[in-house]
């Protein structure tokens, strides 16, 4: 069984989210889809330590102020992911260019409504859109399909 953890940050500025269009690495799982700014965890790290330095790697950006929101519990098949949910509102720096996609600053009522994401991406980013403190979202694929959504240990899917 392959087992990995990650984390991934919104950074909110004027309404609007960074997303990273992942659209340069080869063989990657989320190619073409928008995603927040985040990554794997380097041996030792905390949480908290990887999306600071996930974030600065991949925007050039230095996290001031964020929170973990939620933890996400992914599966498909023999995979599964463990993955630390972000968001954050203040920052340092310029954006830099990534080599993992574009980085543009998109709307968030765009980003559910007119970016290819992942589904149960939807669901946290609506959690975290209406204020949710912390929660526990375990989503379930198959092929890459969302088979099964359990929020806070009660079935949403």
């Amino acid at each position: 069984m392959d087992t990995e953890l990650t984390t991934l940050c919104y950074i909110e500025k004027d309404g609007k989210y960074l997303m990273l269009h992942r659209n340069k690495k080869k063989n990657d799982p989320n190619h073409d889809l928008w995603l927040g700014i985040g990554g794997h965890f380097e041996e030792g790290e905390s949480p908290e330590e990887c999306v600071l330095r996930e974030v600065k790697e991949e925007s050039g950006l230095m996290l001031t102020d964020f929170a973990l929101r939620g933890v996400i519990t992914f599966s498909d098949n023999d995979w599964y992911e463990y993955m630390f949910l972000f968001s954050a509102d203040d920052f340092e720096g310029e954006i830099t260019e990534c080599d993992e996609g574009e980085l543009v600053w998109v709307e968030k009522e765009k980003v559910l409504s007119e970016l290819p994401i992942w589904e149960g991406d939807k669901i946290f980013l609506g959690l975290m859109a209406e204020g949710e403190p912390f929660f526990s979202l375990k989503l379930r694929y198959e092929n890459r399909v969302l088979k099964k959504a359990i929020l806070n240990n009660k079935d949403l899917i």
